[in-house]
């Protein structure tokens, strides 16, 4: 056996300060879960508010490139017109 030293103790608090980031976490995600709910009861739709979160989060040429590539699928899609699109079903 070799005579390294394992710090037990520095081991202890890095192990614990992830639990209680967990347990941060946990209850973070509880309060997101109930200012959506309290959101549904004021008649907002939660998926567009959560799409709203998530766009926010992207920077502005992000979306700007997800919107135009969404643009030119939608507009290629209508331009297959439904027989194609059935034929490739």
């Amino acid at each position: 056996m070799s005579d390294v030293t394992i710090p037990g103790g520095k081991i202890r608090a890095f192990v614990e300060r992830i639990e209680n980031l967990d347990t941060e976490l946990l209850e973070l995600n509880e309060q997101k879960k109930e200012v959506f709910a309290e959101a549904k009861g004021e008649g907002f739709d939660v998926k567009i508010l959560k799409e709203i979160v998530k766009l926010r989060k992207q920077d502005q040429e992000e979306r700007d490139e997800r919107e135009g590539l969404l643009d030119l699928y939608m507009r290629a899609m209508e331009q297959a017109g439904p027989e194609k699109v059935a034929k490739a079903a």
